[in-house]
């Protein structure tokens, strides 16, 4: 047997979590097993399994042309720090409990530092028509750093290469504009994140304003909100008055993250023509937008068609009205008694 790839030392901060990779190569296709050494001294080497460390480990491989395998070890404390070794071997008595391998297990390393995670501290401050995101982080472990960057989802908004432990980042506008989470990266090894959350209330929109439908139809009214947190409750009302129930009548309700959706099965022009409010409700407060829903008969169509149809027969009307009263042709010479 013989290793093709083996796994890599890394840093950590505690409560992040680790993965180590390892290949081998061997006919008959060899087995690998992980083990681990902690820092203490008189601590020994121990095998590692799945579901070690009250469920923290998870060890997956594959046998197939050579064998893979690869264990993740989460939520890390600094009793995760130490030695990680990867063993192979495919002896047919590697696992034997009296005889001795012809073969040893060849064995390949990584360790694993699990530092204390750093306290950063955030802030948001509110100056007219500007917000300043600031985070500042101090470590028990001096580490270098190489940069920041502030990112939103998956974008980067802005890049340095400071070394300082302080970074800030300004937007334009309000915080009604720009919520969401915002991240201050501290471009270290290990890398370390802090989190800036811009919370409001929900910012609610009707995908339209107004809305038209046939009767017999289905009306479909949609309102969603984008803002940070996300919505934890949907309610719609019509006109002001008790929330539609979902299921109740003709009403289906579908609402899911920060979008709601409202359906009117048969339309009805007398019954279902109106104003209709979304609410959404999140931990910072609620918020709301109106829909006007106008219902059409379905002889609407036809009116456009009936007024030509109008036209014509009154322009034929006064044509033959015109006709009968013209005077009679004068006589013609020669013809007088």
């Amino acid at each position: 047997a013989g290793f093709i790839k083996s796994p890599l030392s890394q840093k950590r901060l505690a409560q992040d979590s680790v993965e180590l990779h390892c290949e081998a190569i061997g006919n008959p296709i060899p087995e690998i097993q992980w083990w681990f050494e902690g820092n203490d001294p008189n601590e020994t080497y121990a095998q590692l399994w799945d579901g070690a460390r009250q469920d923290r480990v998870q060890i997956n491989a594959t046998y197939n042309l050579h064998s893979t395998s690869t264990i993740y070890v989460t939520n890390l404390t600094g009793d995760d720090s130490g030695t990680y070794e990867c063993r192979a071997s495919n002896d047919p008595d590697r696992n034997h409990l009296s005889k001795s391998p012809k073969v040893k297990w060849i064995r390949s390393q990584a360790n694993v530092f699990v530092i204390e995670r750093p306290d950063i501290k955030t802030q948001i401050t509110s100056i007219p028509g500007k917000l300043v995101l600031t985070c500042n982080v101090t470590m028990s472990q001096p580490t270098a750093i190489d940069g920041h960057e502030w990112t939103h989802g998956d974008k980067v908004l802005q890049a340095d290469a400071d070394s300082s432990t302080f970074t800030s980042y300004t937007i334009e506008g309000k915080m009604e504009e720009h919520s969401g989470v915002y991240e201050c990266v501290y471009k270290s090894n290990p890398v370390i994140t802090g989190q800036v959350n811009i919370s409001v209330p929900p910012q609610v929109t009707a995908y339209k304003k107004s809305e038209h439908g046939n009767e017999g139809d289905t009306g479909v009214l949609t309102c969603k909100s984008s803002s940070y947190p996300p919505v934890t409750s949907w309610v719609w009302y019509k006109n002001g008055q008790v929330p539609i129930i979902n299921g109740s009548g003709r009403y289906i309700i579908k609402s899911g993250g920060n979008k709601t959706e409202l359906r009117i099965l048969k339309l009805n022009i007398e019954e279902d023509m109106g104003d209709y409010h979304c609410n959404a409700t999140n931990s910072y407060g609620t918020g709301g937008a109106l829909v006007n829903l106008r219902v059409r008969s379905r002889l609407a169509a036809l009116w456009p068609f009936l007024g030509i149809v109008a036209e014509v027969l009154v322009l034929v009307t006064i044509i033959f009205i015109y006709e009968k009263r013209r005077k009679p042709d004068e006589v013609l010479d020669g013809k007088r008694g």
